[in-house]
């Protein structure tokens, strides 16, 4: 039916457009309780789910961590959608799966067609800002008022947010409370806070009383040697420096006295970078910490034993703000969680390994009692990231692999070929060393993790590449090849490399 509307003068008609755009401003700008939220997301660099005191690391010293989750709610089923940095970041921010962000491989930007929740807080009145590493292209730059881009800055935000030539220490968070000083004080704000920390390399002297090698645990699946000790002290050493900006935003929260309807978010982007965690799809690649902090909804000391997922954080911090989800979103809004972590909001979480230094494509189902992974590159190793494979503990493994040292576990970088299926029973084997894909008891639940996969890759039109795309970097040596460029090769280049290196795939 055609509508027909009586006839106004321009001056009738502009009056109206104010009077429709001011209440749509008020009505975006509340949410069923008024006062919408400040939001502050934290996101750690290559730091493994359980690597703090929060999650029980009797070791390291995360007092700040650890205070997060003493006055808020501890997540200890959270997953991410992708074991690789960029990838993981372009997806939380579309909230899509990486294989739908055109961002799927290490250091691939995110192409201007995608939306971010970013944009739509942005539009509905908070301001909004990034400090920190970026690691997701230009492209999306735009859709923050502010970006401190700790990568291509090269400066030191002061208090009053002129930019200073100082350097940083190195963490990537030295611009974290400046930016929040900074900030308009008269609109709620969503600031994207994303460390350096604790991604290689590392360095001697970056905190005053540095962790020791009594404090490390070894995981069952790395040789516990004095060189692959020393690593990880390395590692626990930027987590503290890590803890430390994370108490000072907390701090000036405090003091500007905005604590008490302030969201702080704190995850990672994937898992710890040693073998057979970051680049992998074991709970040590994709499994992270996930604490928020809101006084004003989050009971402390709370904890939610149910499944997230990296994907499910843009519809959520929408809906926070009073915003409608987007229908590109794939994840689900666990707000409900916060005040009620007894709730569920999925039964699974699906996860995904692209291309990182190496070649690979892998996928992983994973519900609270199992994991099922599907490795479709079988006679590809799982070698770990190029970083990784540089360092002590790597190269305390190759020595000895060489002298038949190893474990069968702590070989698992080495195993080739790969078993096209991996079924594993996180409560009984949460380091995933026994898989039970051939066992006669489990046929049932591979038959319904196969079948879950295969439902799931057809929803979200997930399918193998027509190529492979060739590794940067010598598995056996780790020296650069020089037919990879990053960031992503021009369509002539990779053209070039698809017809002189790259084999066919076949379909699955």
């Amino acid at each position: 039916m055609t509508n027909h509307k009586p006839k106004a003068t321009n001056f009738f008609i502009l009056l109206l457009s104010i009077f429709t755009l001011s209440c749509s401003s008020k009505k975006e700008t509340k949410n069923e309780e008024g006062e919408r939220p400040n939001i502050v997301f934290i996101i750690a660099d290559d730091m493994a789910w359980d690597d703090s005191g929060a999650y029980g690391h009797p070791n390291i010293r995360t007092p700040n961590i650890d205070k997060l989750a003493e006055d808020g709610m501890r997540f200890d089923q959270a997953y991410l959608t992708a074991n690789s940095c960029s990838p993981s970041r372009t997806s939380i921010i579309t909230g899509l799966y990486p294989h739908n962000t055109n961002a799927e491989q290490l250091h691939w930007p995110l192409t201007p067609d995608k939306i971010t929740f970013v944009e739509k807080l942005k539009a509905s009145g908070y301001w909004t800002a990034q400090a920190g590493k970026w690691h997701m292209g230009d492209a999306i730059k735009d859709r923050f008022d502010e970006v401190y881009d700790v990568g291509t800055s090269g400066f030191q935000l002061a208090p009053d947010g002129t930019k200073a030539k100082q350097k940083g220490d190195g963490s990537g968070c030295e611009n974290w409370v400046p930016v929040l000083q900074a900030r308009p004080k008269d609109k709620p704000f969503f600031l994207w806070l994303a460390a350096v920390d604790p991604h290689r390399p590392y360095t001697d002297s970056i905190v005053k009383n540095p962790q020791t090698i009594e404090d490390v645990i070894v995981p069952p699946y790395m040789p516990d040697t004095e060189n692959v000790r020393r690593d990880f002290v390395y590692y626990y050493n930027e987590i503290l420096r890590l803890d430390d900006y994370v108490g000072k935003v907390v701090e000036e929260l405090d003091r500007q006295g905005i604590s008490e309807n302030t969201l702080i978010l704190f995850i990672s982007d994937n898992g710890r970078p040693f073998p057979r965690d970051k680049t992998t799809l074991y709970d040590g690649g994709i499994k992270t910490p996930w604490i928020v902090k809101w006084p004003k909804k989050v009971k402390p000391k709370s904890v939610c034993d149910n499944l997230v997922s990296a994907v499910d954080i843009a519809p959520t911090f929408l809906q926070l703000a009073g915003l409608e989800s987007l229908p590109s979103f794939e994840g689900h809004d666990f707000s409900d969680l916060l005040t009620n972590p007894e709730a569920k909001i999925r039964d699974m979480v699906y996860a995904e390994d692209h291309w990182h230094d190496y070649e690979d494509y892998t996928r992983a189902i994973r519900t609270k009692k199992l994991k099922y992974i599907r490795n479709f590159y079988t006679d590809l190793p799982n070698t770990p990231s190029a970083d990784a494979f540089v360092s002590g503990t790597f190269t305390d493994m190759l020595k000895m692999k060489e002298n038949g040292e190893l474990t069968e576990a702590q070989l698992a970088c080495f195993i080739i070929p790969r078993p096209s299926e991996e079924l594993y029973d996180m409560v009984k084997d949460p380091y995933e060393l026994n898989n039970l894909a051939g066992n006669a008891d489990y046929q049932e639940s591979l038959e319904a993790m196969r079948s879950e996969m295969k439902e799931i890759r057809l929803l979200t039109h997930d399918s193998l590449p027509a190529f492979r795309t060739p590794d940067e970097f010598d598995r056996e040596t780790g020296k650069s090849n020089s037919f990879r460029r990053r960031p992503r090769p021009s369509k002539k280049e990779m053209e070039k490399i698809i017809l002189e290196t790259a084999q066919p795939n076949k379909k699955e």
